[in-house]
């Protein structure tokens, strides 16, 4: 037997009907505005990076621009002329990378590398410049500055004794130092040997290239492993093997002038020199653990 519904029953059901699909309605709409607040900040976090990003790039390429003019139209006499010659060369392979710009798009890690390439490129520009101007320290330069480091974990990730190193090679850089020259060198050089052996093993670069380029006593050389090093980074190409092997062929440059320049003391460069090379050399060895951490 069917039921009879009062008038009263299915005015009561209809409510209890349009309040149900009320509240799937307020709950959707509920939903989506907290959707589209998420997504509002997505966007607004991606838009604000890719401004900070646009911005550090202009930066960097303004700072390459006048870096470079400023060497190039240096005065008559030339202090470093290798490491001069070698900084216009890492600037032609920054260029070359330039070129090829649009083959990093097929890389994960190509936009990030090519900004970590531009800001070394601009690095090495300003320490030539610093070390071949006539102007002395500013008064406000601390020799402080000379033990405090922009590393944070890159090395630490790699090897904490390669940390503890580079702490000691700053440690050692004091003006008032004797032996200065030596020990900031041999540590500093130390850690940029390491990175290499540690991030590309001599077997493991011959497992996965037996017919790779090899020194006179069978080992890779330093291209090979610096080659090893980026196709694990998901980068193969021939001009970011070429870029990453001169900047660090410009870094131990510093070393030869840093030892021959003072002749085992630091007396010879003034605080604003000193900074110069140990800031250059410190952002080598963040350059390289980077692309190293990004493998």
């Amino acid at each position: 037997m069917v039921r009879k519904i009062t008038p009263s029953q299915l005015r009561r059901q209809l409510r209890q009907a349009h309040s149900k699909q009320k509240r799937a309605v307020d709950k959707y709409n509920q939903e989506v505005r907290q959707h589209n607040r998420k997504v509002d900040r997505t966007v607004n976090q991606y838009n604000s990076e890719v401004r900070r990003h646009n911005a550090r790039v202009r930066a960097n390429r303004r700072k390459i621009a006048s870096e470079l003019k400023k060497l190039r139209s240096g005065s008559t006499t030339v202090r470093y002329q290798t490491l001069r010659s070698s900084t216009l060369a890492l600037n032609t392979q920054y260029e070359n990378l330039e070129l090829r710009e649009q083959e990093f798009d097929n890389f994960h890690n190509g936009a990030y590398f090519l900004d970590l390439s531009e800001k070394e490129n601009a690095n090495s520009l300003e320490a030539s410049n610093v070390l071949e101007s006539d102007e002395a320290s500013a008064p406000e330069i601390d020799s402080s500055e000379l033990v405090e480091s922009e590393i944070t974990d890159e090395l630490n990730s790699i090897s904490t004794e390669l940390d503890n190193r580079w702490r000691g090679a700053l440690f050692s850089l004091n003006p008032s130092n004797p032996d200065a020259a030596r020990h900031f060198c041999t540590s500093a050089r130390e850690v940029f040997v390491q990175i290499l052996e540690i991030r590309a093993p001599d077997d493991a670069v011959i497992a996965r290239d037996p017919e790779c380029e090899k020194t006179d006593r069978g080992i890779p050389t330093r291209k090979s492993k610096i080659r090893y090093i980026l196709v694990n980074a998901g980068i193969v190409n021939d001009a970011a093997v070429d870029f990453v092997d001169e900047d660090v062929k410009n870094v131990l440059q510093l070393f030869g002038i840093f030892n021959d320049g003072t002749h085992g003391s630091s007396s010879r460069f003034d605080l604003n020199k000193l900074l110069a090379i140990k800031t250059r050399v410190e952002s080598g060895i963040v350059y390289l653990s980077k692309i190293c951490s990004s493998s």
